[in-house]
């Protein structure tokens, strides 16, 4: 397990990618899993950096764990912000227009349409948000 703390600020996604990429790459996932994991660690990571703390900053911890047989990778955000299930938000209607649906909801409703699973907890004054992704050869 390789995991790192940083302040929950959307500056931050770049070193968040880097880590995130740099581990899957040491497990060798392909190149199509990593973008598409890539894709809802930004929606995730930028929501907690926007939303957890406001008006302050607070900090966020990654932990990435990679398996090799099946090869799956699973990430982990751990915040002590408010807490809050993303997963709890109803799934937008995706047969409407752009026009005709609700702000909001669509980047959660991908992540959980790209992830194999994705779990939330509050467990010890913490928000811990689970990932879980395999890696399809």
């Amino acid at each position: 397990m390789a995991q790192m703390t940083l302040e929950a600020v959307p500056e931050s996604l770049d070193r968040v990618l880097e880590f995130i990429d740099a581990n899957l790459e040491r497990s060798q996932f392909p190149a199509k899993v990593q973008v598409q994991i890539n894709i809802a660690i930004e929606e995730l990571f930028v929501n907690i950096a926007r939303y957890a703390y406001r008006p302050y900053v607070g900090e966020v911890t990654i932990r990435v764990e990679t398996e090799a047989a099946p090869s799956q990778a699973t990430i982990r955000f751990i915040d002590r912000g408010r807490p809050y299930n993303p997963l709890q938000k109803e799934d937008p209607d995706v047969t409407l227009s752009a026009e005709e649906r609700e702000i909001g909801g669509l980047g959660i409703y991908m992540v959980k349409q790209s992830m194999d699973e994705i779990y939330y907890e509050y467990q010890d004054g913490k928000n811990i948000l689970t990932l879980k992704k395999r890696a399809e050869n």
